[in-house]
C-alpha cells in the first residue's frame, strides 16, 4: 500500500513539475518578418463597395500582409476584362476587379504589403455569356454537382460531380500568354501609378499540381512537372525583366501529399525526385544557365485533417522539428521513392532548406512562406494556441510570409497580441518541456526592450513556470503581462482598445520571473532592461554603514576605498548591467585601495571579497 502511495505521489509531483525556461538575449538573433501577420481575401474586388471587412479591425490587429489573389480563382483571372472563371462553381465567369482591391490597399493601409498572382495555365475568362444558369436551377445553392463543368453549354448530371456533357471552354475562356499575364505590372505601376514597393510579392499561380482536378476543363490530364517548369520560367523571366525587385513566390503547393508528389511521379536519369526537390533543382539549373533569379520565396499550403485538439496543438512542429512523428504523415512516405511507412517525420521546411542549400548554395537568399492553411477544429482557445505556436516557430526560423486561409474565432486576438506587442528580432529560448510549454522571445533594435510570449499547449493542465535570462538585466520590480485565455466561442476582438487581452503584473526577483500558465493559454510578458550579465550578489547584499568607505563619490575617474579593519583579496568594478569592467588583486594587509579607471557617466558597483566576506558599494561616475 505504501509503495502504491509513493508511486501516486511521485506521479503527481511529476505532472506538476515546474517548467524551466531560459532566454538568451544575444543568441540566435534573427529579424522577424513583418509579413507573418497576414491574411487571405480581406479586400473587396467589387467597384460598388468600399470595404470587404472592417478596416479598423485590420489596422488595429496589425495585419501587414494581404494575399488577395483568391486562391483557385486566380488561375483564370483576366485582368484586362476584370473577370474570373470559378472552378468550384460550374466554371461560371464573374466580375473580379483586382484594381479596386489594389487601390483600396494603397488608400487605407499604405504601409502594408499586398500580393496577387500571375496566371500560368494559359487560359483565362473571356465572357459570362456562357454561364450555367445556377439561379434558375436551384437558387444558386451548393450541392455536390457544383464542380461539374457546365459553363459553355455543358449538360447537367442531376447526380454526381461529372457533367453528362462537358462545356465548351472556348465559349467562356480565351488564350493567355506569359506576356499578357505580366503586363499587369505595366498597368498597375504605370497606368494606375500604384506603388510597386507595396506590391512586391507575386504568387506563381496556385496549387499547380492539382490543376487536373481544380481546372480539369482546361487540363483533364495533368501536364508533367517539367512542362510546368517551362511555363514557370517563361513568366518568371518576363516578370523580372519588367520589375527587377519583384519577389517571385512559388510553387504554391496544395497540401502535404503535393509537397512530395506530382501526378505520375518525377524521374530523371533513373532517379526519383520529390516534387519540391525537383522544383528547387530545376530553378537552380535555370538560374545558373540564364543568370536570372527565378525564386524569392518558396511557398506551400497546409490543410491537415485531424479534429483531435492535442494533435492540432502540435502542428507547429511539422515544419522544422526533425524528431516529430506526425500522425498524418502520408506524402513524406514517398520522399525516397516508393512508399516507406517508416518515413513519418515531416520537417518540410527543414527538408526544403536542405534542398535549397544543396542546389543553390549556402547563401541562396530564398525565404519560406505558407500562404494558405486551415485546421479542422472550432475551439477558439485551441485555435489561438495553434496559431501562436506556428507564428512563434516561424519567427525563430525566419519564415517570410504566413497568410492563413480560414480565420475562425481566436485568430484576431492572437495576431493582435503578436503584431502589436512583439519586438523586431527573435532571440533564443530553451524550455525543459518544449512539447507543452514554449517561449518565443523577441528584442527591439536598441536591445533595451524584450517581449517573451509563453504558450501552454496542455489542453487540461496549468503549468508553473520559471523564466530566467542570460545576457539581459531586467529593470524594475515587476513586468506587465498580457494574456489570452478562456476565450468564448463568439468573436471578442473589436479594436486595439476593445479585445479579450487580460492585463496584470508579475514580480521580478533576482532577474527571474515565476508564474503559472493556464491550460491552453498565451501569455505575453513586456520587459525593459539592458544587455549584460546579471550578478545575483548585486541584488541581494546590503552595504554595511561603517565598515567600508568610498570617496570621493561621485567621482570623475578615481575612487579611494577605506576597508577599515577588514582585509580583502580582490576588488572588482562592475557596471549597472552586471558586467565586470575592471578587476585587481589587493596586496595582503592593504586597507586603503585606489581605483584609477576612466568611466562613462553612470552607476557602478565596487565589489570587495575575501574567503569569508563579500561587500558591494554603489558609486557614481560623472
Amino acid at each position: 500500500m505504501k509503495y502504491i502511495l509513493f508511486i501516486y505521489i511521485f506521479m503527481s509531483l511529476s505532472i506538476q513539475a515546474q517548467v524551466s525556461i531560459k532566454v538568451d538575449a544575444t543568441a540566435d538573433k534573427k529579424a522577424i518578418s513583418l509579413y507573418l501577420y497576414g491574411r487571405n481575401n480581406s479586400l473587396t474586388t467589387d467597384p460598388g463597395q468600399v470595404l470587404n471587412i472592417n478596416w479598423t479591425m485590420l489596422k488595429d490587429a496589425g495585419i501587414t500582409f494581404f494575399r488577395e489573389s483568391g486562391g483557385n480563382n486566380c488561375t483564370k483571372y483576366n485582368w484586362r476584362r476584370k473577370l474570373s472563371s470559378h472552378p468550384d462553381w460550374y466554371n461560371n465567369v464573374y466580375g473580379n476587379d483586382w484594381d479596386v482591391a489594389a487601390k483600396a490597399l494603397k488608400t487605407y493601409i499604405p504601409k502594408a504589403q499586398g500580393m496577387w498572382a500571375f496566371q500560368l495555365l494559359g487560359k483565362v475568362a473571356k465572357t459570362n455569356k456562357a454561364n450555367f444558369p445556377d439561379w434558375d436551377y436551384n437558387k444558386s445553392q451548393w450541392w455536390e454537382g457544383v464542380n461539374q463543368n457546365l459553363a459553355g453549354n455543358g449538360v447537367l448530371n442531376p447526380t454526381g460531380s461529372k457533367a453528362k456533357v462537358e462545356g465548351n471552354i472556348n465559349q467562356y475562356l480565351e488564350d493567355w500568354s506569359a506576356d499578357s499575364t505580366v503586363a499587369i505590372l505595366d498597368h498597375w505601376f504605370k497606368d494606375l501609378s500604384l506603388d510597386k514597393n507595396q506590391i512586391q510579392y507575386w504568387n506563381m499561380d496556385n496549387e499547380v499540381e492539382i490543376w487536373n482536378g481544380t481546372h480539369d476543363d482546361v487540363m483533364p490530364v495533368q501536364i508533367s512537372a517539367e512542362e510546368f517548369m517551362q511555363k514557370y520560367f517563361e513568366v518568371a523571366k518576363k516578370a523580372r525583366a519588367k520589375f527587377p525587385n519583384i519577389k517571385l513566390v512559388g510553387p504554391v503547393t496544395a497540401n502535404e501529399w503535393q509537397w512530395y508528389n506530382w501526378s505520375n511521379g518525377i524521374t530523371v536519369n533513373g532517379k526519383s525526385y520529390p516534387w519540391l526537390e525537383y522544383f528547387i533543382k530545376r530553378v537552380a539549373e535555370e538560374q545558373k544557365s540564364s543568370g536570372i533569379k527565378l525564386l524569392d520565396v518558396l511557398d506551400i499550403h497546409y490543410y491537415p485533417g485531424s479534429n483531435k485538439i492535442d494533435e492540432v496543438l502540435q502542428y507547429h512542429r511539422v515544419f522544422f522539428d526533425r524528431n516529430y512523428v506526425y500522425p498524418e504523415a502520408n506524402g513524406v512516405k514517398t520522399v525516397n521513392g516508393g512508399y516507406d511507412n517508416s518515413q513519418n517525420k515531416e520537417y518540410i521546411f527543414g527538408r526544403v532548406n536542405d534542398w535549397l542549400d544543396k542546389y543553390l548554395g549556402a547563401n541562396h537568399g530564398v525565404k519560406l512562406g505558407v500562404t494558405e492553411s486551415g485546421i479542422n477544429i472550432s475551439d477558439p482557445n485551441a485555435i489561438a494556441v495553434w496559431y501562436a505556436s506556428t507564428l512563434g516557430e516561424f519567427m525563430k526560423n525566419e519564415v517570410e510570409i504566413f497568410t492563413p486561409w480560414s480565420w475562425p474565432v481566436g485568430m484576431w486576438e492572437t495576431v493582435h497580441l503578436f503584431s502589436r506587442y512583439n519586438q523586431s528580432f527573435s532571440i533564443k529560448s530553451t524550455s525543459s518541456d518544449e512539447t507543452l510549454v514554449s517561449a518565443y522571445p523577441s528584442i527591439n533594435a536598441t536591445q533595451d526592450s524584450m517581449t517573451v510570449v509563453l504558450v501552454n499547449r496542455s489542453s487540461s493542465s496549468t503549468k508553473t513556470t520559471s523564466l530566467s535570462f542570460d545576457n539581459f538585466v531586467l529593470t524594475g520590480k515587476s513586468a506587465t503581462i498580457l494574456s489570452l485565455k478562456s476565450l468564448p466561442n463568439t468573436e471578442t476582438f473589436v479594436s486595439h482598445s476593445q479585445n479579450a487581452l487580460s492585463k496584470s503584473a508579475v514580480a521580478i526577483d533576482n532577474n527571474a520571473i515565476a508564474l503559472t500558465l493556464p491550460a491552453m493559454s498565451i501569455t505575453s510578458i513586456q520587459l525593459v532592461g539592458k544587455l549584460g550579465q546579471y550578478s545575483a550578489v548585486l541584488g541581494t547584499l546590503t552595504e554595511p554603514e561603517n565598515s567600508v568607505k568610498v570617496f570621493p563619490n561621485p567621482s570623475t575617474n578615481e575612487f579611494t576605498i577605506d576597508s577599515g579593519f577588514e582585509k580583502f583579496k580582490q576588488l572588482e568594478l562592475i557596471d549597472e548591467a552586471g558586467k565586470q569592467i575592471h578587476v585587481q588583486a589587493i596586496t595582503d594587509g592593504d586597507t586603503i585601495i585606489k581605483v584609477n579607471q576612466k568611466l562613462k557617466t553612470g552607476v557602478y558597483f565596487i565589489k570587495l571579497s575575501n574567503e569569508k566576506t563579500v561587500i558591494v558599494k554603489k558609486v557614481l561616475a560623472y
